[in-house]
C-alpha cells in the first residue's frame, strides 16, 4: 500500500474518531469532503489565559507522507504569540521535521514523529497557547512584547480575542 493511501485511511480514522469523541477545546473537519488532506479546525482560548473566549480558525494541511512527515498549521484568524509567524503559520518543535536540528536548538525528541495524531497536534497548540516560548520565537516582535511590555502584548491579544468572537 502506498503511503498516499496509508496517510488518507489514517486521516479518516482519525476524523471519525474525533467525530465520536469529540475532545474540549477545539473541534475539526474538513475544508471540503472531497480532500482528506485540509483540515479546518476551531481552537477555543484556553480559560484562565489571555485567549480565553476566543475561536481561533485555522487549517491543517497534511503531506501525502503523513505520518512521517508533519502537517503545517496556519490560523486564518488574527493571531498575535511569539510562536506563531505574523502570516499564521505555527512554529511548534512537534511540527518540524523529524530528526536533528539544523540550527540545534531542538533535541530530534521534541520534533516530529508518527506517533502524533491531529489530536496531539492541537493539544500542543493549545498548550503553546498558555505558555509561550520566547526562547526561539516565530514572531519576534510578539516575543518581545510579551517579555517586555506585557500590557501591550495583552492588548493586541484581546483585540484579537474579540475579533475572533466577532467572526465566530
Amino acid at each position: 500500500m502506498g503511503s498516499a493511501s496509508q496517510a488518507n485511511l489514517l486521516l479518516q480514522k482519525q476524523l471519525k474518531d474525533l467525530c465520536k469523541r469529540p475532545v474540549d477545546g477545539f473541534s475539526a473537519g474538513l475544508v471540503d469532503d472531497s480532500n482528506i488532506y485540509e483540515w479546518s479546525v476551531t481552537i477555543i482560548g484556553p480559560p484562565d489565559t489571555l485567549y480565553d473566549g476566543g475561536y481561533f480558525n485555522a487549517i491543517m494541511s497534511f503531506p501525502p507522507n503523513y505520518p512521517n512527515s508533519p502537517p503545517t498549521v496556519r490560523f486564518t484568524s488574527e493571531m498575535w504569540h511569539p510562536n506563531v509567524y505574523s502570516n499564521g503559520k505555527v512554529c511548534i518543535s512537534i511540527l518540524h521535521p523529524p530528526g536533528e536540528d539544523p540550527n540545534g536548538y531542538e533535541l530530534a525528541s521534541e520534533r516530529w514523529t508518527p506517533v502524533h495524531t491531529v489530536e496531539s497536534i492541537l493539544l500542543s497548540i493549545i498548550s503553546m497557547l498558555s505558555s509561550p516560548n520566547d526562547e526561539s520565537p516565530a514572531n519576534i516582535d510578539a516575543a518581545k512584547e510579551w517579555r517586555d511590555k506585557k500590557d501591550e502584548f495583552k492588548k493586541k491579544v484581546s483585540r484579537c480575542v474579540r475579533r475572533s468572537q466577532e467572526m465566530f
